[in-house]
C-alpha cells in the first residue's frame, strides 16, 4: 500500500480533482441558479410581510416567527448538510436540497392561516440551508481561494440581483391585485425547478478516493433539539410568557443540556456533525465569532428596514424594495471589488477589517433616524452599511476554507453559515422584542397625549390592523414603529463592534493556489 505522496507519483489531471475553465464556468452556473432562488425566496417574502400579517390577522410576534421559523430550520440544518457534503456526494445533496426547498415553497403559498404558514416555512428553511450552505462549499471545492475572486462578480452579482430582485418582485405581486402575496412562495417554484434541471446536467464534480464514513445521528439530533429550544425561548420569552415563568426556564435549560450533550457526543463521534478540533485554529474560531454579528446586521436589516418603510413612512411593498438599491448596490460594489484585489494582491485581512469597521459606521449612523428622516440621507447610511456587508460576509468564510483541511471543508464552512444564521435568527428574534416593547411605550406615550386611552394590547392590534385605525391613531403608531426602529439599529452597530475585535485579531495567511477538490486527492493519495 502506498504511504507517500512522493512514492505514489504524480496526480493526473483527473485525479487531482482539476477542473478547467470552461467546467468550473458550467458547473458555476447551475449553482448561482439554486443560489440565486435561495436568496430571492429569503427576500421576497420582507416587503409582503405586513400584508400577509393583515390578510390573516396576524400579531406582531407572528411577524416575527414568519421570519424566525425559516432562519431556525436552515440554521439547525446547516452544519448537518455541510458536514454530510464531506461524506457523499455534494451533487446529490444539491439536488435533494432544491427538491425539499420546492416542497415548502408550495405548501407555504396554500397556508390558510399564520400557524400553517409558520409550519411550512419550517420546511422550506431545510431545503433552504441546504442551497446556502451547499453551494458555497462546491465553489471551494472546484476553485482556490486564490482564484476565487475571478468570479467573485457573478456571485456577487447574482446574490445582489436576487437581494434587489425579491423585495421588488415580492412588492409587485402584492401590488397586483390579481396575483396576491401567495404568488410570494409560488413564483420560485418553476425557478427551483429549472436549477434543479441545471444542476443535474451541469454539475459533474471528478470522482476522488471513497472513504469509510459513519454519520453521526445522535449528534445531528442533539445540536437540532438543543439549537431549536434555545431559538423557541429566546423568541417567544417576554411575549408568550415571561423570561423569569417556568416555560422560559424549561426551554432554557432544554437548550442548554441539549446542547452540552451534543458537544460530549461530538468528542466521541468518528465523524461529528461539527467537529470541535476546528476551534482549536484561531481563524475559525474568531470568523465564526465574527459571523453571529454579521447575521444579526444582515437578517436584521432585511427584515425591519423593510418593515420601517412601510410602516413608518407609508411606502408601498414595490417602493420598499427600491429603497434597499443603496444597501444593495454598496454590498455589490464591494464584494466584487475586494474580490478580484484579493486575486490580484493575495491579501484579505485589510478588505475584512475596512468592512466591518463600515457595518458599525452604517447601522451607527441609521441609529439616528426617526419617523420623519430624509430618505436621501437614509439611502447614504444604507450605501455604507451595504458596503461594509459585502466586503465582509463571503470573505470570512474565504479566511476559513482557506486554513482548514479539504476532509472537513464542508464542515468548516458551514460551521461558519451556521453561526452566522444563528445570529440573524436570534438578532431577529431580540431585536423583533426590543422593537415592540419601544414600539408598545411610544404609541402609549403619543396616545396618552392626545388624550385617547389606551387599549390592551394596543400595540400588537397596531400592525395587523393599522388601515382600521383612527386616523390619529394609526399617525401614532405609524411614528412609534418609525422612532423605535432607530433603537434596534443602534442595537445592531453596538454587536458589530464584536466583529470588528474578532476581525482584528485574525492572523492573515497566504491564499493556498489549490482547490478543495485537489487538495482532498492530494490528502487521498497520501494516506492511500
Amino acid at each position: 500500500m502506498t504511504t507517500s505522496a512522493e512514492s505514489a507519483g504524480p496526480l493526473t489531471a483527473e485525479e487531482s480533482g482539476r477542473m478547467d475553465h470552461r467546467r468550473v464556468v458550467e458547473a458555476l452556473t447551475g449553482l448561482l441558479l439554486a443560489m440565486f432562488t435561495a436568496f430571492l425566496s429569503s427576500t421576497i417574502v420582507s416587503n409582503a410581510l405586513p400584508t400577509i400579517i393583515g390578510d390573516l390577522r396576524g400579531t406582531q410576534s407572528q411577524y416575527t416567527w414568519i421570519i424566525t421559523a425559516t432562519l431556525l430550520a436552515s440554521t439547525a440544518s446547516t452544519p448537518i448538510w455541510g458536514k454530510l457534503s464531506d461524506l457523499i456526494s455534494k451533487k446529490l445533496l444539491v439536488q435533494v436540497a432544491i427538491v425539499v426547498f420546492t416542497a415548502g415553497s408550495v405548501l407555504a403559498g396554500l397556508s390558510q392561516s399564520v400557524e400553517t404558514l409558520i409550519a411550512w416555512r419550517v420546511l422550506q428553511g431545510l431545503g433552504l440551508g441546504g442551497l446556502q450552505a451547499l453551494v458555497v462549499i462546491v465553489i471551494a471545492a472546484m476553485i482556490s481561494p486564490r482564484e476565487r475572486g475571478r468570479y467573485a462578480g457573478p456571485i456577487a452579482g447574482v446574490m445582489s440581483v436576487a437581494t434587489v430582485a425579491g423585495p421588488l418582485l415580492g412588492g409587485l405581486i402584492v401590488d397586483t391585485p390579481w396575483l396576491g402575496w401567495r404568488w410570494c412562495f409560488f413564483v420560485c417554484v418553476p425557478l427551483a425547478v429549472v436549477s434543479l434541471a441545471v444542476v443535474r446536467r451541469t454539475l459533474n464534480l471528478p470522482a476522488v478516493a471513497k472513504r469509510e464514513v459513519t454519520v453521526d445521528y445522535l449528534g445531528a439530533a442533539l445540536l437540532t433539539a438543543g439549537v431549536s429550544a434555545l431559538l423557541i425561548w429566546v423568541t417567544l420569552a417576554g411575549n408568550q410568557f415571561a423570561w423569569g415563568s417556568t416555560t422560559s426556564l424549561t426551554l432554557l435549560g432544554a437548550g442548554v443540556v441539549l446542547l452540552a450533550a451534543m458537544v460530549f457526543v461530538e468528542t466521541r463521534a468518528a465523524e461529528p456533525i461539527i467537529p470541535l478540533r476546528l476551534f482549536r485554529d484561531r481563524t475559525t474560531l474568531l470568523a465564526t465569532i465574527a459571523s453571529i454579528a454579521v447575521g444579526t446586521a444582515l437578517f436584521g436589516s432585511a427584515v425591519f428596514l423593510g418593515q420601517y418603510f412601510q410602516i413608518a413612512r407609508g411606502y408601498s411593498p414595490t417602493a420598499a424594495g427600491l429603497l434597499t438599491l443603496p444597501m444593495i448596490l454598496g454590498s455589490l460594489l464591494s464584494s466584487t471589488g475586494s474580490g478580484i484585489l484579493i486575486t490580484r494582491l493575495g491579501k484579505w485581512k485589510g478588505f475584512l477589517v475596512a468592512g466591518s469597521l463600515l457595518m458599525v459606521g452604517g447601522f451607527g449612523l441609521l441609529g439616528t433616524i426617526d419617523h420623519a428622516t430624509d430618505m436621501v440621507l437614509i439611502g447614504v447610511f444604507l450605501f455604507v452599511l451595504g458596503t461594509g456587508l459585502g466586503m465582509t460576509m463571503q470573505n470570512l468564510v474565504l479566511a476559513v476554507q482557506n486554513t482548514v483541511a479539504a476532509t472537513d471543508l464542508g464542515a468548516a464552512s458551514s460551521t461558519v453559515g451556521f453561526f452566522r444564521s444563528l445570529g440573524g435568527t436570534i438578532g431577529v428574534s431580540v431585536l423583533g422584542a426590543v422593537l415592540a416593547s419601544r414600539v408598545t411605550t411610544l404609541t402609549t406615550e403619543g396616545l396618552t397625549g392626545l388624550g385617547i386611552a389606551v387599549p390592551a394590547g394596543g400595540a400588537e392590534a397596531g400592525i395587523g390592523n393599522l388601515a382600521q385605525l383612527p386616523a390619529p391613531v394609526a399617525e401614532v403608531v405609524r411614528a412609534a414603529y418609525g422612532d423605535a426602529t432607530a433603537t434596534i439599529l443602534l442595537v445592531a452597530a453596538a454587536l458589530s463592534v464584536i466583529t470588528v475585535v474578532s476581525i482584528a485579531l485574525i492572523e492573515e495567511k497566504p491564499l493556498l493556489t489549490s482547490s478543495g477538490m485537489q487538495r482532498q486527492a492530494e490528502e487521498d493519495k497520501v494516506a492511500a
